[in-house]
């Protein structure tokens, strides 16, 4: 898939480029927690900025329903930009209307302005005409650097392509050209570990690789939709029953390739003082006592997982394997990251993805040892399900 670049635009001096990012980070006291997506951004801000364009970034933080809310306000993201760019990103707090108008129309070659939250308004995720032809008239050309909401057709992502030439950031050109890489012309073995929750918003995914990988290695929430298909005893564990049939389907017809825990940890409560209990799977159906839920892979799954990753020559991990947030039932999520980064540091080519798995990787410090590291989740996912995803479709070369 090629798509049009920001780089083959002849002539950027002068030019007003608004440019779509992805600055939805977590925050906490109004700092910036994870830096990974804001930085991200940065090769396309630099090359505009050397180019002498004048730069405008818009962008979405948490759900703020349409209305104002003053804890979601970008001018906080404003604090680090203007930290690490060195430069003095300016700021408006509104996306639209006359005060915007006069804080573009005073910027000058190589300066920055900030938008205020997009979300303010409801237009943005009902890709609203009217809303996406308000940010159209701030410029000259539209630029698409938020990969991790190109799923969604949102003004600032699909609607403003139809009135602005519309071009893709280097950042997004690069999840593109990677995540190809793990469709086609990948090594095998090829495997995918997938984690989660729900079977029904990732069973597209998991059958697109167990048609095209060895196999799929299955851990988390994810996996007690299989197990409750096979009438294995879950306790208060989370599982989806409108997804165990859909789970006992895709089992029926892969069930070579589809790798599942043969044993788990266990808890009574979601607490960090909670007694933590190991138990092959077909065990869990002689606990007398109901008062308990599943956690985590237990130590068997992780060194059964491990012999997979090891002989893999291609790895797409998306979805922690259990309630990682508690440290004392992290230790199955935090094996398989290690074990994924060294085989991916080392012979195989390993592509990381989603929110929560990422916070992983990066509390590991282990982001720079993955080949890639996707800024998507739900985008990731889409993608890799051989979507043609709403703000990457008008990006194509015809």
């Amino acid at each position: 898939m090629k798509l049009k670049s920001i780089k083959q635009v002849k002539n950027l001096k002068n030019k007003k480029v608004l440019v779509r990012v992805d600055y939805n980070v977590a925050m906490e006291k109004g700092n910036v927690l994870d830096t990974e997506r804001i930085e991200r951004s940065y090769a396309t801000i630099n090359y505009l900025l050397k180019n002498k364009a004048k730069i405008i970034l818009m962008a979405h933080l948490g759900r703020p329903k349409g209305e104002k809310d003053k804890d979601l306000s970008l001018k906080f993201v404003l604090k680090y930009l203007n930290q690490v760019t060195k430069k003095k990103v300016k700021f408006v707090d509104d996306c639209i209307g006359e005060k915007v108008n006069k804080q573009v129309s005073r910027l000058k070659a190589g300066q920055i302005l900030l938008l205020e939250n997009l979300r303010f308004y409801p237009g943005e995720k009902n890709n609203d005409a009217k809303f996406a032809q308000s940010l159209a008239e701030l410029a000259d050309i539209y630029v698409n650097e938020a990969f991790a909401n190109c799923h969604r057709e949102h003004a600032s992502i699909a609607a403003i392509t139809k009135y602005l030439p519309a071009y893709a950031g280097l950042n997004l050109i690069d999840e593109v050209n990677n995540l190809e890489k793990a469709l086609k012309g990948y090594d095998k073995p090829a495997i995918a570990i997938i984690g989660g929750v729900k079977v029904e918003t990732k069973i597209k995914v998991i059958e697109k690789f167990l048609k095209k990988y060895n196999y799929v290695l299955i851990g988390g929430a994810l996996a007690n939709n299989f197990f409750a298909g096979q009438n294995i005893k879950l306790g208060k564990s989370v599982y989806n029953k409108e997804d165990v049939k859909l789970a006992e389907q895709l089992y029926d017809k892969y069930k070579s390739k589809i790798i599942l825990p043969i044993d788990v940890r266990t808890a009574k409560r979601l607490s960090p003082k909670s007694k933590v209990e190991a138990h092959d799977i077909f065990n869990l159906n002689k606990l007398k006592d109901k008062n308990w839920q599943i956690v985590d892979i237990g130590p068997k799954t992780e060194i059964y997982f491990e012999h997979f990753i090891h002989n893999a020559k291609t790895i797409v991990w998306n979805g922690p394997m259990g309630v990682f947030e508690i440290e004392a039932f992290s230790h199955g999520t935090e094996y398989i990251a290690q074990k994924f980064a060294a085989q991916a540091k080392g012979p195989a080519f390993g592509i990381v993805g989603g929110g929560e798995t990422l916070v992983v990787i990066n509390k590991l410090g282990l982001s720079k040892w993955p080949d890639f590291v996707s800024t998507g989740g739900g985008a990731m996912l889409n993608f890799l399900e051989g979507k043609t995803l709403p703000g990457i479709k008008p990006l194509i070369k015809r």
